[in-house]
Formats: C-alpha cells, structure tokens, sequence
C-alpha cells in the first residue's frame, strides 16, 4: 500500500486487536470490510472512536438469522433461489446499502461463496451505527501519509491508528509434518480427503454450508473404510 511505512500513527492487525477501550477518541481507520473489519469499527464506536471503515469491493450484509434461514432453504430449494429470497429479504432489512457507500456484488450471497470463496459479512450491530454516522465509509486508499490517509474520491483524513482486518491465512501447513496430499504450499486445499485417516472440514471456503458437505462426506468415507455404520 503506497506510503504505509510513512505513517506516523499506531499500525495493527485485527489478529491483534483485543479491545477499543485504549483508542477512545482516537481516530482509527479500519481496512477491511468483511467481519472481522466490521465487528471491530462496531466494538470501537461502542468505545466513542472515531471510528472509519474502508469498503473497497462490493460485499453482501446479511443477520445470523438469514444465515440460518438460508440454510435450511438450501436443503429444498436451489442456491440461484436461495440467494434471491435471502437479497430480498437483507434489502428489507437494512434498505439500499449503497447509498451508504456499501455497494452489493450481482451475485448472490451464497452462489457467490461457492464461486470466489467470499463469505458474506455478519451484521453484529455495525450498520446501524453507521446509519447513524457513528461509523464513517470510505473508498479505497490512493495513498498513506504521516498521519493522513488519501481516498479515491480525493478526500483526506488524519488518523491516529490503522487497523489492517484484510483477513488470515491457513496456517496448518506450519503445524502438519505432512500435509502434501491434502494443503498446498500457500494453504489452499488440494481434497478434503488425505492420506493416513487425515481429513479436513471447513477449508474449502464454502462456508457453514461448506463444512456440513465436508462432515457428511467425511463421516460417509469413514463407513466406508471400516465396513459398518457410526
């Protein structure tokens, strides 16, 4: 990111965020708008930060409850119906997003999870907040300063702290002596199914749908191998 080792400010990643009460009154930009981005510019406001959050890429909001919904609909109905009762039913709920500076990718939430592995972002409180503009939404960055940050709308702001919620990587292949039959070298997942007994749930960037196939097909090549029922 253009100029980041220029700023003068606190620089953190939300791995090491524990609490917003030490940035009361400061002005913290959050990069990163999935849930942890989010879940921290909630906690922060709930601090009276000045709290900013930048969102860069189209991204869907939905509530646990829609999440769940959505789970049980996928067992009866297609994903492509899922998605557009579950949009509809977010539009309903938190309005046109995008006139908060939030836009919404065209595919749907859940088709677009199997596609590009981009979960949609669990409401926990904060756009409420930011309806209320106890939360700000900035574009992307153009460049870092001292102790102002540049926006693609030409926009400048100071800020005191950074944090960086731009996600996590797999970290099993520091961890596993063997992990070439089931991770690449970066983390991907090859198969869920390895060698030695060595299976995995919930790598495949499918989400909670993806870890319920992945159970269910690991439980089913278990019976398999020993013969009987578990």
């Amino acid at each position: 990111m253009v100029g980041i080792e220029n700023f003068k400010g606190k620089i953190i990643h939300s791995s090491d965020y524990r609490s917003g009460e030490k940035y009361k009154d400061k002005k913290v930009l959050i990069i990163g708008s999935g849930n942890s981005g989010m879940e921290i510019a909630f906690d922060l406001s709930n601090y009276e930060s000045h709290t900013s959050i930048v969102v860069r890429s189209p991204i869907h909001v939905l509530t646990r409850e829609m999440v769940y919904t959505a789970m049980l609909l996928l067992k009866y109905l297609p994903i492509s119906l899922v998605d557009t009762v579950i949009a509809k039913y977010a539009n309903f709920k938190f309005g046109n997003l995008a006139e908060l500076g939030i836009p919404q990718p065209e595919e749907g939430p859940f088709s677009i999870k199997i596609s590009k592995g981009r979960s949609p972002v669990i409401d926990v409180g904060a756009i409420d907040k930011i309806k209320l503009g106890l939360i700000k939404v900035l574009p992307g960055i153009s460049e870092i300063k001292e102790h102002t940050v540049m926006f693609d709308n030409g926009d400048e702001h100071q800020f005191d702290a950074i944090i960086f919620a731009t996600g996590y990587k797999n970290i099993a292949t520091k961890w596993l002596k063997d992990y070439s039959s089931i991770f690449r070298e970066d983390g991907t997942l090859i198969n869920w199914k390895g060698e030695s007994g060595l299976y995995c749930a919930g790598f495949s960037k499918r989400g909670i749908a993806g870890i319920s196939m992945d159970a269910i097909a690991i439980v089913n090549d278990i019976k398999t191998v020993r013969g009987d029922k578990i």
